[in-house]
């Protein structure tokens, strides 16, 4: 069965039950003065209810709303045959009520260009967080409290690629999930927001580490991580657990948690702690400007050093990178207004992309990263070259000593 069919498989049977239970209210309270046998008696075709009609009659209805993919504002229609029955689909040969006319090819080619750069978005992202991951884990000279930060941050962005890009191929590719409203889908959606609330939480973690150390010299760094890696884990999960709660009490839950109920609950959280991030940074660049005013004497005691201030840099470009979504969500176009489609593109470009920009920022750019890959690259090429050249010099007395024999002529080679 096709989207143009109707479907009661496509909708959950609780859903289907109470439509049809409905429907039949609705059709036994029609009374009708005409006991003419000539009309299309009234029928549930498991979406929309049907009433009578008369004969030669095409009767048009609203689109469903509860079908993932169509526009409520356009009409479907059934067809009631001029002998008084209801029209068939020639190739099914069922009763046929006619969809087709809910569907906005276009716009629904259009959401799956944008999809499709969401995933591709995410799934570049992960793999650069992943090799990222690989690089700080694998250098033991990379290992301090601030690259602890950072693989942290990346482990967060990580696992929220990955979540969002099960999100697309479980949910957002399937309706009938959307429709069925599975208790793993909901699962998902608050696993998938609580990554997505560490991001912001790590971004924060970052700043904070930043300023206090620039700020206050004598701050001890293990500590300091030791409380941050607590609350960037921990503030999301009551955030998300406040969520979960308000949605499961006022009974929000269907669709898998599509709508946009208790979205402030994520989003204010988000919005309050970047302006906090961005004082952060305006503050230790004050405070940089101090001491190099101060003069050698006043830097010799505190000077930052030179990853320090890389990761500041880092961190400095990444902040409107990673807040410029929700900078946008107030200024969303209307539906089909002529900005709609660019907003869409800068959403899922920045969104999919943020995993991406903190790898590049805070590890491929990392003169530390960089000197120590080139470093382990110049070990195994010399190392290779040296082992090749031993291996000829030895294949070359063993060549001599077993044609001239043992001798002078052997301590010549």
């Amino acid at each position: 069965m096709g989207i143009a069919t109707a479907s009661s498989t496509a909708i959950s049977l609780e859903f289907e039950k109470e439509l049809r239970l409905k429907c039949e209210n609705q059709l036994n309270e029609t009374i009708r003065n005409n006991t003419s046998s000539n009309y299309c008696r009234g029928t549930f075709d498991g979406w929309l209810c049907w009433g009578d009609t008369e004969a030669g009659v095409t009767i048009h209805q609203p689109c469903p709303q509860f079908i993932s993919g169509f526009d409520p504002t356009r009409t479907a229609y059934k067809i009631c045959n001029k002998d008084a029955t209801w029209f068939r689909h020639p190739a099914s040969g069922a009763v046929w009520s006619n969809y087709t006319t809910c569907i906005d090819h276009d716009d629904v080619n259009w959401t799956q260009h944008v999809n499709n750069i969401y995933q591709f978005g995410y799934l570049i992202s992960f793999i650069a967080l992943l090799l990222s991951i690989g690089i700080l884990t694998y250098f033991k000279s990379l290992r301090c409290a601030r690259n602890t930060l950072h693989t942290h941050m990346f482990a967060s962005f990580a696992s929220n690629n990955l979540l969002w890009l099960l999100w697309y191929n479980l949910v957002i590719d399937h309706p009938n999930v959307v429709l069925n409203n599975e208790w793993w889908c909901q699962v998902l959606h608050v696993v998938t927001h609580y990554f997505l609330l560490t991001n912001y939480a790590w971004m924060f973690a970052e700043g904070f580490y930043l300023h206090t150390l620039l700020a206050y010299a004598f701050t001890a760094e293990d500590t300091l991580v030791r409380w941050l890696w607590k609350l960037a884990w921990s503030t999301p999960m009551a955030i998300i657990s406040v969520y979960a709660i308000l949605r499961i009490v006022h009974m929000q839950t269907s669709e898998c948690w599509m709508n946009e109920a208790y979205w402030s609950v994520l989003v204010m959280p988000v919005i309050f702690c970047l302006p906090i991030n961005v004082l952060f940074l305006f503050n230790i660049v004050r405070v940089l400007w101090v001491k190099l005013q101060a003069g050698p004497s006043h830097l010799s005691n505190s000077t930052p050093s030179r990853a320090m201030l890389q990761s500041f840099r880092a961190t400095l470009l990444l902040m409107p990178l990673l807040g410029l979504y929700y900078l946008l969500m107030p200024f969303r176009p209307d539906k089909h207004h002529p900005w709609e489609r660019y907003y869409e593109i800068i959403s899922a470009v920045t969104s999919s992309f943020q995993g991406l920009c903190v790898a590049t920022l805070f590890c491929f750019l990392n003169g530390e990263v960089i000197a120590q890959i080139k470093r382990r690259w110049q070990f195994m090429f010399f190392r290779t070259r040296a082992n090749s050249y031993t291996a000829t010099t030895v294949s070359v007395r063993q060549f001599v000593r077993s044609t001239v024999g043992p001798g002078d002529n052997e301590d010549k080679v």
